[in-house]
């Protein structure tokens, strides 16, 4: 049977068809058509039966949807990332055509890398995760704005720690001369509390919702591990979803981009900085969980109330990587490594100990 491998372009407006046949072949244009799955379904089955296509397309804003119609329909689908597809410098030109010509080629000689698509389920709690990152990146930004008034009107807080009680109390009591700067002042305070209030909505729709999804066993498991409580737990498990698609803990580590960097040739050997490829808010997480290694293994009483309910062996590996991620922490910073780079290089090692609870439930 002839396979036939077909690269989709995929825009909200216009799909590009172009198909690549067994051999070595040059892939051909094929069609422009709507950007509607139903004439999209028609089209590629003119190309064959089912079971003699294969299909590819870009991950992009326009999410899973066309994935999911075909696999519905019984055409093989992937969803590839964008940033592993091939590239050649030499060439300068780049259009739609070419690039549903490209994915046919490269789909047939096997260099595309395939993204993991979740279920509807998952990504609706993903979309509810990532819901709530904006809302706390508007916070911060909102808190900024108040902080950056008061410092224009000569007020600064005494004390190191902020957005606490005694800070908002503080707040509070500001009084200005003139009553514009009041009012300013009364607008920022208000959006501030109007985003924290929002931020926590959020997090308790997040508790709603996962609480009959499949993946709520291993959100209860990561929150063993210390620094990680719900609402990093469900961000991980909804961002990565089932860990044991990682063949082995280095694998899961370059997929949050939290391994070096490297440009080596010859004998020269050079390695940078972290790749900061992969998703950004499980790499966020794991680093901030990271500043919690800094404190001696202890079991507090929230990580014990977190942990009781757990199966041994997952209290085993939380155990162990509070003593290995601390005994981590203190070697560089004895070594004189900065504390940023410090946590980076437990966050990495944190990684770690998250793949192995995944391999583990």
């Amino acid at each position: 049977m002839l396979i036939r491998y077909v690269g989709l372009d995929v825009h909200k407006d216009c799909i590009k068809i172009a198909v690549a046949d067994e051999g070595r072949e040059p892939a051909h244009f094929c069609a422009s058509i709507p950007g509607e799955n139903n004439k999209l379904i028609k089209r590629i089955r003119k190309l064959g039966p089912n079971n003699s296509i294969r299909c590819c397309y870009e991950a992009g804003p326009g999410g899973y949807n066309v994935y999911r119609a075909l696999t519905a329909a019984g055409i093989d689908c992937k969803v590839i990332a964008p940033s592993m597809i091939p590239k050649q410098s030499g060439k300068r030109v780049k259009t739609d055509r070419l690039d549903s010509e490209n994915l046919a080629h490269y789909l047939r000689s096997g260099d595309l890398t395939e993204v993991w698509v979740p279920d509807e389920t998952t990504e609706s709690i993903r979309n509810l995760v990532r819901l709530r990152e904006d809302a706390r990146i508007a916070r911060l930004k909102a808190r900024q704005q108040l902080n950056h008034f008061l410092l224009r009107k000569g007020r600064v807080y005494p004390r190191r720690t902020h957005w606490v009680a005694t800070h908002m109390k503080w707040i509070y009591t500001q009084r200005f001369a003139e009553e514009a700067d009041n009012v300013t002042l009364a607008d920022y305070l208000r959006h501030v509390e109007l985003l924290d209030e929002r931020v926590v909505n959020i997090g308790e729709d997040l508790k709603l919702h996962s609480g009959h999804w499949e993946q709520n066993g291993l959100v209860e498991c990561l929150q063993g591990l210390r620094g990680i409580a719900f609402i990093s737990a469900v961000a991980i498990a909804a961002e990565v979803g089932d860990l044991r698609r990682f063949a082995t803990a280095g694998k899961f580590m370059s997929y949050v981009g939290l391994v070096p960097s490297e440009h080596s040739s010859g004998q020269r050997e050079k390695r940078g900085s972290i790749t900061r490829c992969g998703n950004v808010i499980v790499r966020r997480l794991l680093v901030e969980a990271a500043w919690h290694c800094r404190h001696r293994p202890s079991k507090s009483r929230a990580i014990t109330l977190r942990n009781e309910k757990l199966p041994k062996k997952v209290q085993d590996i939380s155990w162990k990587a509070q003593e290995k991620l601390h005994r981590k922490y203190m070697k560089l910073l004895i070594g004189g490594k900065a504390k940023n780079k410090v946590c980076v290089a437990v966050a990495r090692e944190l990684a770690g100990f998250i793949w192995a609870i995944g391999q583990s439930i």
